[in-house]
């Protein structure tokens, strides 16, 4: 791990993580290829998930749920101008939002429930 910029510290935890069988999640900075980096990993006994928050088309999205860009900012929380810049192309959502929206992509409904709030 070090040779791939985890720090010494990082990597002495997420071993010490692995021996007692917990999950870890680390960043790893300098990866030529995922895959060797897999294998090496698998050599000592660990597995490795890679996390890529993906694109995802808003409009298409917005569309599928049949909801108006500002359905869509109000349902899940989202600003109307993000939506709109997202849309059109002005703007590219930060890595948190594209995380999100892969959410609301794949459970909509699980995403509403969880923002909802019962009123009295």
């Amino acid at each position: 791990m070090r040779r791939r910029g985890v720090p010494t510290l990082k990597a002495k935890r997420a071993i010490e993580a692995a021996m007692q069988g917990r999950a870890n999640v680390l960043d790893v900075p300098t990866v030529d290829s995922t895959h060797a980096l897999a294998r090496d990993l698998r050599r000592f006994g660990f597995g490795m998930y890679v996390v890529f928050p993906v694109a995802v088309d808003v409009r298409k999205l917005r569309e599928r749920l049949g909801l108006t860009q500002e359905q869509f900012s109000l349902r899940f929380g989202l600003e109307l101008d993000a939506v709109r810049n997202w849309e059109y192309g002005r703007r590219q959502p930060d890595k948190a939002a594209r995380s999100y929206l892969a959410v609301i992509e794949r459970d909509p409904e699980m995403v509403q429930d969880a923002l909802a709030v019962p009123v009295d």
